[in-house]
């Protein structure tokens, strides 16, 4: 599945929330956004540690032996017995999906107590969103493993009622990298328009190397706190299925990027170049190996 040719990369952390979206005909559909880096890095050759929580239950037991199918390291995969595998449920209005993300659910229960074990040394990279801070002590959790690691991925995802502007502001301020969309980016920073509202993130909260903007098929942009702008179109997706997972998709390749020191325009074709890849899946992940060497391969690596 993998190429042994591949130099060898650091191995980032992956935390936050693994569920399981659930549809009216009872079909259980695994993904969660961490979870779908997590996999992603893995199926593309890299080594994440995935840090979560599932419940003692037939979805966890699901989740569990997914990782171990993809060689995904389950060392950081709690499990909780007073909390169910986290679940969204999915119904349709006039035919377009609505998205109930139920409340108290296992990732909301990482006990950062038990990281010290399953993480260990210094984190070279953590990546987290901000679903999996909404509660303790999983937020206790992701600030355990902020203060442990080199550089810090945050990749904003905003989901009603389950924020407030002002404390994701907050869950990003001294974040390395943060990535967001630009409905996203209207709701957390005032500014006349994008590049001001960028130019008031980076600054207000600190953040130190760069701010990754996503437009859906407009393409992306990367602010860098240096003042480099650095801009691409998505490229024209054939036999498109659906977009479910293209962000999470995206996200992971940057981190590759960021971990194997390419360049941000390089960075940026590849990203998303592999999140048009992604559109062409039902779903956000496969298990078929050949679709990410495939990637790898378009990479020269």
């Amino acid at each position: 599945m993998f190429d042994p040719s591949m130099p060898p990369m650091e191995s980032p952390v992956i935390f936050g929330e693994v569920l399981f979206d659930s549809f009216p005909e009872g079909s259980d559909v695994l993904g969660g956004a961490p979870f779908n880096v997590a996999w992603n890095l893995r199926m593309l050759g890299g080594d994440p540690l995935f840090v979560g929580a599932v419940g003692v239950d037939a979805l966890g037991d699901r989740v569990r032996a997914a990782m171990m199918a993809a060689g995904l390291d389950t060392r950081g995969l709690q499990v909780v017995a007073d909390a169910p595998t986290g679940r969204v449920q999915v119904t349709f209005e006039a035919g377009e999906p609505r998205y109930d993300i139920l409340p108290d659910q296992a990732y909301d229960r990482v006990d950062p107590a038990a990281l010290e074990t399953a993480v260990a040394g210094a984190v070279p990279l953590l990546y987290h969103g901000s679903l999996a801070l909404r509660a303790e002590p999983s937020r206790s959790a992701c600030d355990w493993l902020a203060r442990h690691t080199r550089r810090r991925f945050v990749d904003v995802n905003l989901r009603a009622p389950w924020y407030e502007p002002g404390a994701v502001v907050e869950g990003i301020r001294g974040a390395d990298y943060v990535k967001l969309n630009q409905d996203e980016l209207r709701e957390l920073a005032p500014g006349a328009d994008d590049a001001a509202r960028v130019a008031g993130l980076l600054q207000n909260a600190g953040i130190r190397e760069a701010v990754i903007l996503t437009a859906g098929a407009e393409g992306a942009a990367i602010h860098t706190a240096a003042g480099g702008r650095f801009e691409q179109p998505a490229p024209t997706v054939e036999n498109l299925q659906d977009p479910v997972g293209a962000g999470d998709a995206f996200a992971s390749v940057v981190i590759l990027g960021v971990l194997n020191g390419w360049d941000w325009p390089v960075t940026l074709e590849r990203a998303l170049g592999f999140a048009a890849r992604v559109c062409t899946l039902q779903g956000a992940t496969t298990t078929d190996g050949d679709f990410y060497t495939a990637a790898r391969r378009s990479w020269g690596i």
